[in-house]
């Protein structure tokens, strides 16, 4: 672990630091993410845990900092790809979930990552009559402006 110190001896983040933060990530239709009204989040600074535009905002703020940041459409996670948009078909629906599932427009579903080890998400952008759902793979803030409001509780 590293953590540098100011004069006053205040850990300052830098990559490889250990955080224990409240933060919040907003685009115009509001909230994604916020954890202020919850457990703080924690989370190694240059791991991937969050998107590199945002851990640049990190770099060299000192612990107990509180400070908002305003990031262009694109820049904290990429602009909207449309290949990123893909039909899935209800035989698949069915083997990877509940096959009494029924899907709507707006529902958000997590699907497994090939390696089984985590999830991604996909929000149902249309369903046709045989089953199919076309999925929208794209992090819901990209291509949008966004708002990063962070609390830094702790720095190691």
């Amino acid at each position: 672990m590293t953590a540098s110190a100011t004069a006053a001896g205040t850990p300052i983040v830098q990559p490889g630091s250990f955080l224990t933060l409240h933060y919040r990530l907003a685009g115009p239709a509001g909230d994604v993410i916020n954890t202020f009204a919850g457990k703080p989040a924690t989370l190694s600074v240059g791991t991937g845990e969050l998107s590199p535009a945002l851990e640049q905002r990190l770099i060299g703020l000192p612990e107990g900092a509180h400070t908002s940041f305003e990031l262009a459409a694109g820049e904290a996670f990429g602009e909207r790809n449309p290949d990123m948009q893909q039909w899935v078909a209800r035989k698949l629906l069915d083997e990877l979930g509940d096959p009494d599932e029924s899907y709507a427009v707006g529902d958000v579903v997590q699907f497994p990552t090939p390696d089984g080890m985590g999830q991604y998400a996909g929000v149902a952008l249309e369903v046709r009559a045989d089953g199919a759902v076309r999925f929208d793979f794209n992090h819901p803030l990209a291509g949008v402006p966004v708002t990063f409001e962070v609390q830094l509780i702790g720095v190691l």
